[in-house]
């Protein structure tokens, strides 16, 4: 019975982190997935050639394009729209959230997750020092509304139930804060922000995801290669590591031996807003 528990629990957690099949249902315009910061810079709608890379198209502006489509590199590719600012330089260091929220003024670390603009933003009594766009909940599984705090940490955190479709390895949850625990279900799901695709849109099943192109080259660098004639090994520096810089923000000079613990250092964590499919 102990282990039939564990199982149950575990294909929960990994339900609530996971939408099986969504790559494989790709919005073809991100264009159409409208932020409130939106109206605050002019763009046009721009559809990506198989020939085009963030790099070739943005220059120095690469990240800042990437961060205001709330994508990563594996995302862009041919066929896809998306939106492209008139002027590169007004994105520069792109962020929508406030560099300053008072809220936080009185706590040393605190994490802000924005879903109606699909952004997290890290801060320190009150000033934001980190900010990275987030792949939220799709409609029916969306994380609750409200305040928590991080709790546990796991740096290579795995599913030990869902696999990644294309490629039939255990999915990835690498550099895993769990911060929720839902114990109003007799099943106990837990929420994590932790590493994954971030593709623009809505895309998970309550976790809230950030930047992981380290795991994209371990996961899916062949598979990508054969399919889409990308070779994820030889991506430009800097490799983009939102999930990994904020866990690393997070335990800061605590020991962290890399595996599953609780930890009593953890932020507070305060999830507003409504994601935008």
């Amino acid at each position: 019975m102990k282990y039939l528990a564990q199982t149950m629990l575990s294909l929960v957690v990994v339900l609530l982190c996971f939408s099986r099949g969504l790559a494989s249902a790709k919005l073809k315009s991100l264009c159409e997935v409208n932020f409130p910061s939106d109206t605050t810079i002019e763009w046009n709608c721009v559809k990506l050639t198989w020939e085009d890379s963030p790099e070739k198209l943005f220059g120095a502006y690469w990240q800042d394009v990437l961060r205001f489509n709330r994508m990563d590199r594996r995302h862009f590719y041919g066929g896809i729209s998306i939106k492209v600012p008139a002027r590169l330089e007004d994105i520069k260091g792109f962020t929508p959230l406030p560099t300053y929220y008072p809220e936080a003024a009185a706590e040393k670390n605190f994490i802000l997750v924005d879903q109606s603009e699909m952004f997290l933003g890290a801060y320190e009594h009150g000033r934001l020092v980190l900010s990275f766009p987030a792949a939220v909940g799709i409609e029916g599984h969306r994380v609750p509304n409200g305040e928590f705090r991080v709790d546990a940490v796991d740096r290579r955190h795995t599913s030990n139930m869902y696999r990644v479709e294309e490629i039939g390895r255990l999915y990835p949850m690498h550099y895993g804060l769990r911060f929720f625990r839902d114990k109003s279900l007799p099943t106990t799901p837990s929420y994590y922000i932790h590493g994954r695709d971030v593709p623009g849109y809505p895309a998970s099943h309550g976790c809230i995801g950030l930047y992981d192109e380290e795991m994209q080259i371990e996961y899916y660098r062949d598979y990508d290669r054969k399919v889409y004639g990308k070779d994820y090994h030889e991506l430009k520096q800097p490799l983009l590591q939102g999930a990994q810089s904020l866990y690393q923000w997070v335990v800061g000079h605590h020991d962290d031996n890399g595996k599953f613990h609780k930890i009593s250092y953890g932020p507070r964590v305060l999830i507003v807003g409504t994601p935008p499919l």
